[in-house]
């Protein structure tokens, strides 16, 4: 293996990543057709409705018990990057804030000082197939920004920057990919600052076709997760699909696709280098902070929960929307 190459390993549920990042997940559901209530027109018996992680009939229905998702919960500490390929989800959350996005939309939340959302997938066609394709990637809150106040943005579709190269695509969810610079992240982000060389990049590469990804400053981790294609080869070893590769990124790494064609996501930043605690959906530096966050959330819910069902979704008919804390409503 190449100096270059520090480790090779199989992606799993959740994907291994690297500091500054803390999660990744990657979800590919083949739903059925809609029911003409947001849930799948398919008999759901035999699942382990409330906690159905086991891929049955080509999907899972999570947590949810009708419609499939994650009905409320909270989050402190640290950010969720929600990447809708395919499909649609709604959001709903403590601070009133609410939302549809999917077909390439981005959700950016700062969960800061504790929030509960809700994130469900409504199954909006009843005349086709709601496939879903969904990354979601936890970002690290330094210390001080551990209780900064909850953030939510949106990154539209239509908005963010793809460049398109010869042989290869690549979708610039954060960061920057020569020159090309991504749409600003949540202010409070560890992404915010432009020496923490934070970058996510969804790259499509042509069949036969090879990107090379830009140098980064010393100091910064790199993971390439090869999710869709067969093989590709990086710095000229061979990898076949659902692996994920740690590479140096102080070098020019040059990934081709053999024969189809390939996607990857890649996640890059300089590392906080602090202590984590984790706790389910609390991330803080040591026990004390988590006891305290979970003693908080008892008491306080974050806000509490302004909607009429943990697994809140919005009208079949309504359209891709966000609704911010403060009011505001952008339809898209």
């Amino acid at each position: 293996m190449s100096n270059e190459i520090k480790q090779i390993f199989q992606l799993s549920f959740p994907w291994q990543t690297q500091d500054p990042f803390l999660f990744c997940v990657y979800h590919l559901d083949h739903y059925p057709k809609g029911n003409g209530e947001l849930g799948p027109l398919d008999s759901l018996e035999g699942r382990n409705l409330g906690n159905d992680f086991q891929i049955k009939n080509g999907y899972r229905m999570y947590h949810g018990t009708t419609v499939p998702g994650f009905p409320a919960h909270p989050h402190r500490g640290f950010e969720t990057i929600t990447v809708a390929n395919k499909g649609f989800c709604d959001h709903s959350d403590s601070l009133g804030a609410a939302g549809r996005f999917g077909e390439g939309d981005v959700q950016w939340m700062t969960a800061g000082s504790g929030v509960q959302h809700a994130e469900m997938f409504p199954l909006i066609h009843t005349d086709k197939e709601n496939t879903l394709e969904l990354f979601q990637i936890w970002l690290n809150l330094p210390s001080k920004s551990k209780f900064v106040d909850p953030h939510f943005k949106m990154l539209w579709h239509e908005d963010i920057p793809i460049l398109k190269l010869k042989q290869s695509s690549v979708k610039i969810i954060a960061g920057s990919f020569n020159d090309q610079q991504a749409i600003a992240p949540a202010p409070d982000s560890w992404a915010a600052a432009e020496d923490n060389n934070v970058a996510v990049w969804n790259i499509k590469i042509a069949p036969k076709g090879a990107i090379t990804l830009p140098k980064a400053n010393e100091g910064t981790t790199r993971t390439i997760y090869f999710y869709d294609g067969n093989t590709i080869e990086v710095l000229g070893k061979s990898i076949s699909l659902n692996h994920g590769i740690e590479v140096e990124a102080t070098s020019e790494i040059v990934i081709k696709a053999i024969d189809k064609a390939a996607s990857i996501l890649v996640l890059q930043g300089k590392p906080i280098n602090e202590p984590v605690a984790k706790y389910g959906p609390f991330v803080m530096n040591n026990d004390q902070e988590l006891q305290n966050a979970m003693n908080e959330f008892r008491t306080t819910q974050f806000g509490g929960w302004p909607w009429r069902h943990p697994d809140h979704v919005h009208e079949i008919n309504q359209g891709r929307f966000a609704k911010y804390p403060d009011g505001t409503v952008i339809e898209k």
